[in-house]
């Protein structure tokens, strides 16, 4: 657990850097070099404490001893030329073990002030090593500045999410760790902290022989293309136990040194990000071909499992729909070849504040998956935090929830009997993989699959497509450069604009075809409902129905409104620009009871809605008049209304046939446009 002293003068280091070292990454560099610099003669003082001799700083190199470093007598000039020259040449120092060299390499002071430089060494004097997990906690602290986008379109994994998978995952004391994108190595932490866990009785660890410790650590390993996240990786490993980390600098996508080497459990989130005209691998060594970085680095983590190796990997949406070859290639892979268990979607905001972005995590397990006809997806709503840029810590986490249900459902096939979810609630259902494999461009996005679950299913009322009962039409008019006239010009907007020509005559449902949201998140803010002629936005579509004897437009356009979050938004996706093609509509069910009852649910919302929003004007009418007659009329106005709403309270409400848990309320209905 971080203490608050240490907390202190992490944040007191950043902020003497600040004004010289604005770049938070550079700020961790510098910070990270003093400390293993201090570290390094704590250890050569302890060593001479027990009647050993100094190691690290002795020959010539005993100049840079951190006693002289801190000498009062030495002038800030002498202080910032000596400790400039010592971090240079400390990578060349034959007494430090090559991880310290390593971790020197390129080292260097980007900054000239001495006063900033000796207020630095000041508040690091204040650290000491000490083998604890307290300093492990701390530079974690340190490193949590990194989550901002790197170049390669990386993010710093929160810690929640990646003891999450790592738990999921469930790595075994014998088997062999790899994340070959590691950064700063936090997925391979939190596994040997998991290891050492499941092999604890009263300390961490204690029921692991000296060997099998010493296999553990060996058997975990990490690549990074970056030498810096190198850097911060071996010293986050050393400051956590490790003596002598696995972390090596390596282009897992075209670099082929290492290809042979395979891992019992890779964990990772890989960069998402693609150079400018994509990735070009020296070799065919792929199975996919695709030029897409996360393409690539799925195939790549697949290729080098195991034979019962497991996985839990971070991928953007996209390589669950998107239509390009590699991705289908992948996806009929992952089904085909017994690789994927299980599907969870993240929330969207699970990487703010540095980026809105649609995520998954795949569970791969080539064991279990071979052995079930089903994948299991799991749909994450609360991951314990707030979606917006704060990521305050919330009630109603799920996560430890869907940890449950992945293992319910692993347990399930083990013992050859039918998963089912409970009362779970954390929406779970498994899908047959053939009809993934049967699925538009083999998609494997489960909600599609789910869709019809998500209506109510009563024996009265039967569920129509709204392909079998509505014409779709995509809107023609673009919604900025539409010139202005006559006509209505229908858009996402509450308020319609206005077109100089038309393109449809009726009444329709008009239905957002892009997420009002953005930003990774799917949304639609309302359905509009319009009569006579329009012009409908390029990103918008419009349903007609074939036959008004059987269907009430206002009745679909009532039902749509309310059910829009279940029905219409899963169809939405894309790992950034979030959209649904209007040809996905067709499959929808919708349940359509007799016409007589739409009716009702028309009349009654009509009246229901307008009588209030009379009530409420009355009411303000009455609120801001001294009148006496005035406030006769209002009363009597309130009263009637009251009268007028009560007249409709037996009749049928479009919540008699909306799913579980959904209300009129919730959505929002009386602000759709009609």
């Amino acid at each position: 657990m971080l203490d608050a002293t240490t907390k202190r003068r992490i944040d007191t280091c950043r902020d003497i850097l600040v004004g010289k070292v604005p770049d938070p990454k550079s700020q961790v560099e510098q910070i990270t070099i003093a400390l293993i610099y201090k570290f390094m003669d704590d250890m050569d003082a302890e060593a001479e404490e027990l009647g050993g001799a100094r190691s690290f700083f002795a020959g010539n190199y005993a100049k840079y001893g951190w006693t002289k470093l801190m000498a009062s007598n030495l002038g800030g000039f002498d202080v910032l030329a000596l400790y400039s020259e010592a971090i240079g040449k400390m990578n060349e120092n034959p007494g430090i073990p090559a991880l310290f060299r390593d971790i020197f390499k390129n080292a260097y002071l980007p900054y000239r002030d001495p006063e900033t430089l000796r207020s630095f060494l000041k508040e690091i004097d204040g650290f000491s090593y000490d083998h604890s997990e307290r300093l492990g906690d701390a530079f974690e602290y340190l490193l949590s500045v990194l989550g901002s986008q790197g170049d390669a379109g990386q993010f710093r994994t929160p810690r929640h999410i990646i003891d999450f998978m790592v738990e999921v995952v469930d790595p075994k004391k014998n088997e062999s760790v790899l994340d070959p994108a590691c950064g700063t190595a936090g997925f391979l932490i939190s596994a040997w902290k998991h290891i050492l866990k499941q092999n604890t009785k009263e300390r961490p660890g204690d029921q692991l022989t000296p060997d099998e410790r010493a296999n553990l650590a060996a058997n975990i390993h990490g690549y990074d293309i970056s030498p810096d996240m190198v850097r911060l990786s071996l010293v986050n490993m050393y400051l956590h136990g490790f003596t002598d980390p696995h972390i090596v600098e390596y282009d897992t996508l075209t670099s082929e040194e290492r290809w042979n080497e395979t891992a019992d459990v890779i964990l990772a989130n890989p960069p998402f990000m693609s150079p400018k005209g994509g990735v070009k691998p020296p070799h065919k060594r792929f199975s996919v071909q695709s030029k897409r970085s996360e393409v690539l680095f799925l195939d790549y983590f697949l290729d080098h499992l195991s034979s019962n190796g497991k996985a839990a990997i971070i991928v953007p949406e996209g390589i669950h729909f998107v239509e390009q070859a590699g991705h289908v290639q992948l996806r009929r892979k992952l089904l085909e070849d017994g690789f994927l268990l299980a599907d969870i979607t993240l929330p969207h905001g699970v990487f703010k504040p540095y980026a809105s972005v649609k995520t998954h995590i795949l569970i791969v397990d080539r064991k279990l998956a071979r052995q079930t006809d089903s994948v299991l997806f799991v749909e994450i709503e609360n991951d314990g935090f707030t979606q917006t840029d704060t990521r305050e810590p919330i009630s109603g986490s799920q996560i430890g929830e869907a940890a449950d249900l992945i293992s319910q459902f692993r347990q399930s096939i083990i013992d050859n009997h039918e998963w089912k979810s409970g009362e779970s609630i954390v929406r779970a259902y498994a899908v047959i993989k053939s009809d993934l494999l049967l699925g538009r461009a083999t998609h494997i996005l489960g909600r599609w699959h789910d869709l019809p679950n998500r209506v109510i299913h009563r024996s009265d009322v039967p569920l129509m497509r709204i392909g079998d009962i509505c014409e779709i039409r995509d809107g023609l008019s673009p919604n900025m450069a539409t010139p202005p006239g006559d006509f209505a010009l229908v858009v996402p907007a509450e308020e319609k604009k206005t077109s100089d020509h038309w393109d449809f005559d009726g009444r329709t449902i008009c239905i957002p075809l892009v997420s009002s949201s953005g930003h990774g998140k799917a949304d639609i803010k309302r359905l509009h409902f319009h009569e006579g002629k329009f012009a409908l936005a390029t990103t918008m579509c419009a349903l007609f129905v074939n036959d008004e004897e059987v269907v009430n437009p206002r009745y679909l356009h009532l039902f749509l409104s309310a059910a829009s979050n279940e029905l219409l938004v899963p169809l939405m996706c894309g790992a950034t620009n979030v959209t649904m093609s209007s040809d996905q509509l067709r499959d929808v069910l919708v349940p359509i009871p007799s016409r007589s009852m739409q009716d009702e649910v028309v009349e009654s919302h009509i009246i229901g809605t307008k009588a209030s929003e009379m009530i409420l004007a009355a009411k303000a009418l009455r609120s801001a008049t001294g009148n006496h007659a005035i406030r006769q009329i209002a009363d009597q106005l309130t009263h009637d209304l009251e009268s007028l709403i009560a007249t409709v309270e037996g009749l049928a409400t479009v919540e008699d046939f909306l799913p579980n848990g959904v209300s009129v309320d919730a959505v929002g209905l009386g602000a759709t446009s009609g």
